[in-house]
Order: structure tokens, then sequence, then C-alpha cells
């Protein structure tokens, strides 16, 4: 089954409280799965002249450049989480994904818990080790990115940890604390559902689902054949393992640029830069068609950065809805 989800355009050139809202609210009524948010700090004016050290999100296909000016008006995500969970009271909310390197573990791992009780159980735990040195250097954590893998890993033994027991104890390279209770575990038990992002590595991934129980991966303008070729991947890895997890026990999911046009338009391979879902409603059923018999389980409409206004987004929400998953969901 493929499942439609919201990425909240929170960064962007200028975006409005009042603007998610009114995305939130319809996504609540049109019963879509879950609202996300994005994880991004800053902008650095380097950006603004292509001259940042890697390109946006290492995808090498894409410029030294975020698609937001340095002086762009943007919102930051966290904070959206709890406000989210007050506006809400049927989709699931989460970050993707939450770069754990710009956050004490255990704090981390206690203010999820506080946010799964707000919102009555519905979080998803998103997280990744982050890429953006610049980024690195304004949340004060340039000393972490050359290990930052590492500080993931250990940012997830903690949350589990933290959520698992009433007092919890930790020493690590990253966090070095001593028997403590953190206040309420999350209401979600064993606890949130947990994502990964931006790993690539199959091997290691399944590694990280079957020692971790991980129970999702999201991905950022995969292709339908990049979709079943990574499902496929993980499945080998995970077969060879001793563990009971298969590949049928993770949510494959992944944020896709959407825009329903009145015409049809160019959909050429050109990488992460491929317009995948932006076409007419014939290209975008065709499209969404092949992804289900890729195995991806959730679509994360991802609204573009610039040019597409809110109404537009909101319009296009509803078509998916109600007039394209039907057909999509009719193979």
């Amino acid at each position: 089954m493929l499942e439609l989800a919201l990425y909240l355009p929170n960064f962007r050139e200028k975006i409005t409280v009042a603007e998610l809202e009114d995305l939130t609210q319809l996504a609540e009524e049109l019963d879509y799965e879950s609202v996300w948010t994005l994880d991004r700090i800053i902008v650095p004016e380097a950006s603004d002249r292509a001259e940042m050290e890697y390109a946006f999100g290492m995808m090498h296909e894409l410029p030294k450049q975020l698609p937001v000016s340095s002086k762009g008006d943007f919102l930051q995500g966290f904070p959206l989480l709890p406000w989210l969970a007050a506006k809400t009271s049927k989709v699931r909310i989460g970050m993707s994904i939450i770069d754990t390197p710009y956050r004490s573990p255990g704090v981390l791992a206690a203010e999820l818990a506080t946010i799964d009780h707000l919102s009555g159980g519905r979080l998803n735990v998103a997280v990744g080790s982050g890429w953006m040195p610049e980024e690195f250097a304004a949340a004060s954590a340039s000393q972490i990115f050359p290990r930052r893998h590492q500080h993931l890993r250990e940012s997830i033994e903690i949350m589990q940890g933290i959520w698992a027991n009433d007092t919890f104890e930790y020493h690590g390279e990253f966090a070095d604390f001593g028997p403590s209770g953190f206040g309420m575990k999350p209401l979600q038990q064993p606890r949130p559902p947990i994502y990964f992002s931006g790993l690539k590595d199959a091997k290691r991934a399944a590694k990280r689902v079957a020692k971790y129980g991980l129970d999702g991966w999201i991905g950022i303008q995969d292709s339908p054949e990049e979709i079943a070729t990574w499902r496929a991947e993980i499945a080998t890895e995970l077969a060879e393992l001793d563990t009971a997890r298969t590949i049928d026990d993770l949510d494959i999911a992944t944020m896709i640029w959407t825009v329903i046009t009145d015409v049809a338009m160019d959909q050429t391979p050109a990488g992460k830069a491929s317009n995948l879902l932006v076409g007419s409603e014939r290209q975008v059923t065709d499209m969404l068609k092949r992804y289900r018999e890729a195995g991806l389980t959730k679509l994360l409409v991802w609204p573009p950065f610039a040019d597409v206004p809110t109404p537009k987004t909101m319009d296009d929400m509803k078509r998916l809805k109600n007039d394209i998953m039907p057909q999509v969901d009719a193979i």
C-alpha cells in the first residue's frame, strides 16, 4: 500500500505560520498518513554565491548552493513539532530528518518523549548524521563532523536506552553520564518508530535495521528504479544476517517535489533534479503506479522551494488524494 504524507515547506524563501497551518489542516482533513517538517538551521552566505563546501545534500548532481537565500524567511523544523501536535489530532508527525550532531542525545530523547505525549502518541522519529560543515559550525559542532555517523549511532542507542529504562547511563564518545532519570517515557510502546535517512550503503543499512530494530528509511528524489534497487539490496543483506527482520518490516519512503500541471512535462531522468512527480495528472498517476510496484510505501509530497504558491499545493493535495490515488490503488 502506498500512503500519502505531507512534507511541510517550512524551509522556503518566505513562508508564514498561517500557510503551514492551512497545509497541515488540509492534510488532516484528507487523511494523509503524516506531516513532516524539514531540519535546516542556517543558510550560509557562501550558498548565495554557490561556494558551499559540498553540493546540496552531498548530491553531486546539484549545485553547491541551497535553494533558499541566506536572507530567506524560513522557519525552524524542530519547534514546529509540538505546534503540529497541538494543531492536529489524527495525522502522525515528524521531522525529516533530525540531524543528531546538532543536539545533545539525552536532551533530544527526553524532548521527543514529551512531544510524543503532546501528540497523543503520534510521533515518528527520523534521524540522520547531517552533511553541511557550515551548519555544523553554526551549531557549535564542527568537531563532530568527521565522526558524525558515530554520533548518530550513539544517539540511537541513547534514545532507546532512555525510553526503555527508568534510569539509564551511557559512556561513549559523545555522551558520558551516570545513571539518570529523564522523565516520562514515550506514550508509544515500546517506543516511537525510528526512521533513518541519508545512508545508501545497503550492508550498513541492514546492520542498523537488525541491530537497532529501525522501522523505516526516508530518501530524497528517488526514482522508482532506485527504490526497487535499494529495497532489493537491503533485502539481500538482511537475509544474510542473523535477524528475524525482513524488508517487508521496513517502511520505505521518499521526499519528492510534487506539482500537478495542466500539460505534460518533460520527465527525462536528470538525477536528483528530475521532475519525477511534476507533470500532468496522467503522468503523476502513471509514475505513482511505478513507485507502488517498486515497493515504495510512503510518498512525502514535497512542495517545491519556489514558484508554487500554497493554494496551488493545497489543490494538488486534494487531487492526489481524491482523483489520483484511487486510480493507483486500483492496480
